[in-house]
């Protein structure tokens, strides 16, 4: 049996106040006014009560790459940052390319205990972009996968993108493809434009971005297929999947909270940090995916949590890993960057978080309305409170944040899953 929670004085994302009785893993009653002494009270006045957080794109490393990051850890890191439930991409070692890895992996998220772990397949054996994994016995094993990606690598090749489309198809599952095209993108470091040129570094165009989008979204289009696009970051890619939707092609996209906030200029500093795959890009890509985000051009919010191990990061840049951490500051940064700016309300990121990415991912049991009888996964902050980020203070075995010494607007109070409060302040 779970513990009753009683969460008093919160604001719903719909603005109204309401008291949340949670008992036996379940929603039993919101109302005004509850009074239950026997519950355990987290006092939610001046903070938002929202659905647990759901993130479509989270790498956890685990098997293969325990020094970087572990399921534990990440979950870890997951419950601080707000979210009820994580997708575990397939970049592992061994790729989980197979029923028995991602088994592996669901079982290790079921054994942390402390949100949902979805295992993401690869669409490719070995993610090597010529032979489809086995994506039916995937979606046949008890991991129940619908998210198919070679995230780290774009399945380039235009047959085998076809083949992964018709197949997923059978089960209503999704490709969710990392548009980069890898003939203009080799030995890239960085966005292609005035900085790399003045830094002297190799740069990588949006074109490679968005030539992989249009050819995917007419192969969707062509096989009636569901697409996702991992990591939009060019203002070109936005209105390739405007015109798509607009068609009635079935493509969904997401955007990173870094993506949000940070731009190429930051490579000015040569940190390591700042390296991202896809790059920061420039302040006016930034501004079409805030509008983009907002108004439902790009669907969800993920984080593409990348931890690396000191080594890879703490090097000169051309040898330094791509990638960033952004678990446990995602939802500030959307605080930051979209509700602060009046571009997005609260009842958008509970759909941008929460509801959207649990629809795309089929994740039945994630990403519902907080009501009588839902599953209690819940996430409380409080987004006038400041969070101070410091690497040596995350819960993920990384350090890799390119936001270490920033103050984000809004703190995680409290996160909830299955009725279990598994974070509350500062430890979980």
């Amino acid at each position: 049996m779970s513990q009753s929670i009683l969460i008093s004085g919160g604001t719903l994302a719909n603005g109204k106040k309401s008291d949340l009785l949670i008992k036996d893993g379940l929603i039993a009653e919101i109302a005004e006014k509850i009074e239950d002494r026997d519950a355990k009270r987290i006092d939610a006045s001046h903070s938002i009560v929202l659905p647990g957080l759901v993130d479509l794109h989270t790498h956890l490393r685990e098997p293969g790459r325990e020094d970087a990051e572990t399921v534990e850890s990440g979950s870890r890191a997951g419950v601080k940052g707000g979210f009820t439930a994580l997708s575990a991409m397939a970049n592992t070692s061994p790729v989980a390319d197979t029923a028995g890895v991602v088994e592996q992996v669901y079982r290790l998220g079921q054994s942390a205990g402390l949100l949902d772990v979805f295992p993401i397949g690869a669409v490719t054996r070995g993610l090597e972009g010529e032979h489809l994994a086995e994506i039916g016995a995937m979606a046949d094993s008890m991991a129940r996968v619908r998210v198919f990606s070679d995230d780290g690598h774009c399945v380039f090749d235009p047959l085998v993108m076809r083949r992964a489309l018709e197949y997923v198809k059978k089960f209503d599952g999704v490709i969710a493809q990392h548009a980069q095209e890898p003939r203009l993108t080799q030995g890239s470091q960085m966005n292609e434009g005035i900085v790399s040129s003045q830094l002297g570094l190799k740069g990588w165009p949006a074109i490679a971005e968005e030539a992989i989008i249009a050819r995917d979204v007419l192969l969707a289009d062509h096989v009636q297929a569901r697409l996702h696009i991992c990591h939009l970051t060019t203002a070109g890619g936005v209105e390739i999947i405007r015109w798509a939707k607009a068609r009635g092609i079935n493509v969904t996209a997401e955007v990173t909270p870094h993506h949000l906030l940070l731009t190429d200029e930051l490579a000015r500093s040569y940190d390591p940090v700042f390296k991202v795959n896809p790059p920061l890009r420039t302040e006016s890509d930034v501004m079409a995916l805030r509008e983009a985000l907002a108004d439902g051009t790009i669907d969800i919010v993920a984080t593409d949590h990348a931890p690396h191990p000191a080594e890879t990061k703490e090097c000169e840049w051309q040898e330094a890993s791509f990638g960033m951490l952004g678990l446990e500051t995602a939802l500030s940064i959307v605080n930051k960057t979209m509700v602060e700016t009046g571009l997005m309300n609260w009842e958008k990121v509970a759909d941008r978080m929460s509801y959207a990415p649990s629809r795309i991912g089929r994740y039945e049991n994630q990403g519902q309305e907080l009501k009588v009888g839902a599953p209690a996964h819940i996430t409380v902050m409080n987004p006038t409170q400041v969070l101070r980020v410091d690497r040596d203070l995350v819960a993920s075995r990384s350090r890799n944040t390119p936001f270490h010494g920033m103050e984000l607007p809004g703190r995680i109070l409290a996160t909830i899953y299955s009725g279990k409060l598994v974070f509350e302040g500062g430890n979980a």
